[in-house]
């Protein structure tokens, strides 16, 4: 029961510290404060153009040849093989969590 009335005096506690923040936070510099700043007079500018008439050109996508592509992934699957016959002949806790020399993450 003791725990239960410090939780519920703690929460309060906290529930009143928030609201003076907040009112602290969102209330004006003075409640009567008639006085305003005087804000100088600015004529409005050209409006300024965000978006231009010209187009970047994007860069062209590199093709990469898909011989290319298939020597790196069997050069990928040779490595993985190497390593999971390393860990089978010679299983160590070293080997199960040593990355290979693949440059793939796996």
């Amino acid at each position: 029961m003791d725990m239960l009335l410090i939780g519920l005096c703690l929460g309060a506690a906290g529930v009143v510290f928030v609201a003076l923040a907040f009112g602290a936070a969102i209330r004006s510099e003075s409640w009567n404060s008639d006085v305003r700043p005087e804000l100088p007079l600015v004529k409005a500018a050209a409006p300024s153009r965000f978006f231009s008439e010209r187009l970047p050109i994007p860069p062209a996508p590199l093709q990469v040849p898909i011989e290319v592509l298939l020597l790196q992934i069997e050069n990928h699957v040779r490595l993985e093989q190497a390593a999971a016959e390393s860990f089978i002949a010679f299983p160590t806790q070293a080997l199960l969590h040593s990355k290979t020399t693949s440059p793939f993450v796996n």
